[in-house]
């Protein structure tokens, strides 16, 4: 429930952010920055400049011949979104397009040894930032963490 500004405070001192710090999605968009901003800065050595451009790549990596609608899907993006990732990954030599074995009007997605070889390296320094920014977070606390934000989505 909103409260009315008090008219005789000509300033504020202290922001008041209780209310927004009880919801879901505050806390989780707040997080969100905060870890993307460093992994931003952390991938563009790897030219990756956008969280879905690391996704794709990895999901291509672990699991080679996905389709783009399985992409799409799984990452929750519209395929006019996806077409310039693609290109993109294609374009720098991480993927290769084969046509896909069980739908003739299907592509699959593959990595090449480029691919494989610079993802290890972004997937390294993803992980390592994982633990850098859940510095404050126990072990247990880190896996209850992930657990509680995937009930919320999956």
């Amino acid at each position: 429930m909103a409260t009315q500004q008090k008219t005789s405070d000509p300033s504020v001192d202290r922001v008041d952010t209780s209310f927004l710090e009880t919801l879901i999605g505050y806390n989780a968009r707040r997080t969100a920055l905060a870890v993307i901003d460093v992994f931003l800065q952390r991938m563009v050595v790897h030219d990756f400049h956008s969280v879905v451009d690391f996704s794709v790549a990895s999901l291509i990596v672990h699991n080679p011949g996905i389709t783009s609608r399985q992409l799409c899907s799984v990452l929750g993006i519209l395929p006019p979104n996806l077409v310039g990732v693609v290109n993109g990954l294609e374009k720098r030599g991480l993927i290769q397009r084969r046509p896909h074995p069980n739908d003739g009007r299907a592509m699959g997605l593959h990595p090449t040894p480029e691919g494989l070889k610079l993802m290890e390296q972004a997937e390294n320094d993803a992980a390592q930032l994982e633990v850098d920014v859940a510095s404050r977070l126990t072990a247990t606390e880190r896996k209850t963490l992930m657990r509680l934000l995937q009930k919320v989505y999956l």
